[in-house]
Order: structure tokens, then C-alpha cells, then sequence
């Protein structure tokens, strides 16, 4: 079951996983409307009889510091999709995932784990997302539901390109380096190898592995690190 807003870019994914012997079907949703996120429930269920694995893999970006914004309602926006379609998705297929002691994924962010310079909006969002699939890992302990949480780093999409700019509308480019994205097919790649494996989380790249460590032991380093990431204009 596919769903995202862009209806002619999901019916080529459609075409691609056809191609390769599966059953496909997409759906138009915005989960940032949680109408649209329990209609994504029930036709998977329609169509499929059961839900195995739930990923939560939409999200918008937005690069800008807080001091240049001067109207938040892409900040409450980006909280809907990157926080709140992630809880409305999972909490409406809980119970089909629990009769199939199923698999919750969600694709945070390296930062959902360090606050970033100039994402005081994405940040707080996936932290938000991370935090709630924490929290809910434990609730469903004993139930045969496993959580997995993924932090990529800098992958090469346009998400940076296409997110928000401080005046609310599409940024046209990255505020961070890109020279060392990480592959589509690789982080894609990573994630299906944590999922079959049933993985607490995952933590991409060996420099965002680094990190977890040093933000316990030298926090200021940490902090520096984020910020060399950024683009110098």
C-alpha cells in the first residue's frame, strides 16, 4: 500500500513494484489530515486483509532561524505532518498490527536526536515523532508489536530544496552540505535490513553514530558538529 500527496509520482512507485511481481495500490493522502490518515487504514485493509508493517515515512523540511520568521503557521504545519501523521497512522492501525503482532517504523532524523542551527522547527518535530514511538514501544511491550526508529542523515532528496523557507514558502535550496548525501538506495537499503531484524532503532552514517556518544561525554563538540554541517553562504 503506497500513499503520499503527489498522485502521478505514487502511480509511477505503483508501476515500479508491479514490475518487480507485487501487488500494488496507491492512495492520495495527506497525512498531515487525520481523516486522510484513517482512510489510508481502512483501504489497506480493504484491499489487503491485514497490515503487517506500518511505515511512517512522510515528512517535510524547513531551514530558517528563528529570528527571521515572523509567521509560525508552516511550524504548526510542519508538526501536523512529521509528528502528528505519524500518531494518527500508527494509532489507527495498532489494532490490525496487534493480530499480527506487526512492525511500527518511523523515519525520524539525526534531527530528532541533535537540534540543529536554523531547523527550530524540524527539530522539534521529529524529536516529537522519536519521542512518541519511544513512549509507545513500551506500551505495546509482551503485545508481538516491535518499533523500529530510523535516524538518516543528509540523504539525497529534494525534501531540503522542497521544505520551508523562512517566509513559509518552498526554500529552492538546501541550508546543509549535500557533497556527502547518502544514496536513496542505500539508506533504503539500511532501512529494510533494520526492519527484517526487528531493530530498536537505527542511527545512519558513522559520523551520526559518533555523535550519540559524544553528546553524552563532550556536548559542545556536538554542537559544533551541527553547525559545520550547515552551507556557508
Amino acid at each position: 500500500m503506497l500513499a503520499a500527496r503527489n498522485t502521478e509520482k505514487l502511480q509511477e512507485t505503483e508501476k515500479q513494484c508491479e514490475a518487480r511481481g507485487a501487488k500494488a495500490l496507491a492512495i492520495r493522502c495527506d497525512v498531515g489530515v487525520e481523516a486522510d490518515c484513517r482512510a489510508l487504514v481502512d483501504r489497506a485493509v480493504s484491499a489487503f486483509g491485514r497490515i503487517d508493517i506500518l511505515v511512517n515515512n512522510a515528512g517535510v523540511s524547513g531551514h530558517a532561524y528563528l529570528e527571521e520568521v515572523e509567521d509560525f503557521a508552516w511550524y504548526e504545519a510542519m508538526m501536523r505532518v512529521n509528528f502528528f501523521g505519524t500518531l494518527w497512522c500508527t494509532r489507527y492501525a495498532l489494532p490490525h498490527l496487534r493480530r499480527r503482532q506487526g512492525l511500527v517504523v518511523g523515519i525520524s532524523s539525526l534531527a530528532g536526536k541533535v537540534g540543529i542551527p536554523g531547523r527550530t522547527a524540524y527539530s522539534p518535530s521529529k524529536f516529537a515523532q522519536a519521542g512518541f514511538l519511544e513512549a509507545l514501544r513500551v506500551e505495546l511491550m509482551g503485545s508481538g508489536v516491535d518499533v523500529t526508529v530510523v535516524y538518516p542523515g543528509i540523504v539525497a532528496t529534494g525534501i531540503r530544496v522542497n521544505g520551508y523557507g523562512a517566509d513559509g514558502r518552498a526554500a529552492g535550496t538546501s541550508g546543509l552540505k549535500e557533497d556527502k548525501a547518502m544514496s536513496v538506495e542505500e539508506c533504503a537499503r539500511q532501512i529494510v535490513e533494520a526492519m527484517a531484524s526487528r531493530r530498536r532503532e537505527l542511527v545512519m552514517t558513522t559520523r551520526g553514530k559518533l555523535g550519540m556518544w559524544l553528546k553524552l561525554i563532550a556536548p559542545r563538540l556536538v554542537d559544533r558538529m551541527a553547525l559545520a554541517a550547515l552551507k556557508k553562504e
